[in-house]
């Protein structure tokens, strides 16, 4: 696709795709589930004629970077220890990269400047704010006390059993389903919205070609490895707890669409514009939110998107 090219790097003891175009500043872009390098290609493409080295993993578990089998391979630990392997391969003379991250990218671009504000020069997340969590509860438990044991978060967390409801329905469908409207409740025997026997028109964003690109790496690799994600929630809670009220300390610009489910969590609007993002991020210059858009901003919008990333970054 326009001159990316493709590698293949040993880090924290697994093999790591990733894909990256141009020369200058390396920009490290982190997806999110269900999802791949390739939500950034549009990214890629244009950050690189900027003046910048656009680099996009597929993390681990997706697409065709290893997946390990046990589910304790996957916490924000091991996922950190990757990107901070990565970096150090891809930009050994560079002490810090920027960073874009996307609902699972943008939690895990969170911890890796928690815990690395060494290797992070300057942030712009999409879709998911610092979470500042309570530690009064779990929040797998909190969620599903909230919504109910159908809230995908709660679906997602036993092992193999939200895979054979998917494997039923069938990779090309689920993908589709999951890009063009995100579900927040997965009901059992229903987990979509519209029949199975209805038609899916794709959202305006996203061609057959380029579904299709992710219902083939999807068919091969499964779902499993991004599950395990989730399945790692409460543990990162638990292993996080040092951490707890220390903030983020790297200069950030947030960016939202006001149809993202995620904005319309309950509290998240009020902690992102009353004051409590700003107290944990006190480097926030800016939150942008971004009207009639939902959760997958980047390729929504993805101009737009380039653009707010590239003005950013050009102050540092």
């Amino acid at each position: 696709m326009e001159g990316i090219e493709h590698r293949i790097v040993k880090v924290n003891g697994i093999n790591m795709h990733f894909a990256e175009k141009g020369e200058g500043p390396v920009i490290l872009f982190i997806h999110g589930f269900p999802e791949l390098w390739y939500s950034w290609r549009h990214q890629i493409v244009a950050l690189s004629s900027m003046g910048y080295r656009a680099v996009a993993p597929d993390l681990r578990g997706f697409g065709d970077s290893d997946a390990p089998d046990s589910v304790d391979s996957y916490t924000c630990f091991h996922i950190v220890g990757d990107l901070v392997e990565l970096i150090n391969v891809v930009a050994p003379d560079e002490r810090k990269v920027f960073v874009v991250g996307h609902d699972w990218g943008a939690l895990l671009a969170w911890y890796l400047c928690m815990f690395r504000p060494d290797k992070v020069k300057a942030l712009v997340n999409l879709s998911v704010p610092f979470l500042r969590m309570s530690r009064e509860i779990k929040p797998v438990d909190a969620w599903r006390a909230y919504y109910g044991c159908d809230h995908y978060i709660s679906r997602f967390q036993k092992p193999g059993e939200i895979e054979a409801e998917f494997a039923e329905i069938g990779t090309e469908r689920v993908e589709k389903e999951l890009l063009t409207d995100f579900p927040e409740l997965l009901p059992r025997g229903k987990l979509f919205k519209r029949p199975l026997d209805e038609p899916i028109t794709l959202p305006f964003w996203l061609s057959e070609e380029e579904a299709n690109y992710y219902v083939s790496k999807f068919q091969k690799g499964g779902y499993t490895g991004g599950l395990n994600y989730y399945r790692n929630l409460n543990r990162n809670w638990e292993l996080m707890a040092p951490w707890t009220g220390g903030g983020i300390k790297t200069p950030t610009k947030f960016i939202v669409g006001d149809k993202d489910l995620v904005y319309h969590m309950p509290g998240i609007k009020e902690y992102i514009h009353n004051g409590g993002f700003k107290e944990d991020v006190p480097l926030l210059q800016e939150v942008v939110v971004m009207e009639g858009v939902g959760h997958f901003i980047n390729m929504e919008k993805p101009h737009d998107i380039t653009n707010h990333i590239y003005h950013f970054f050009r102050q540092f």
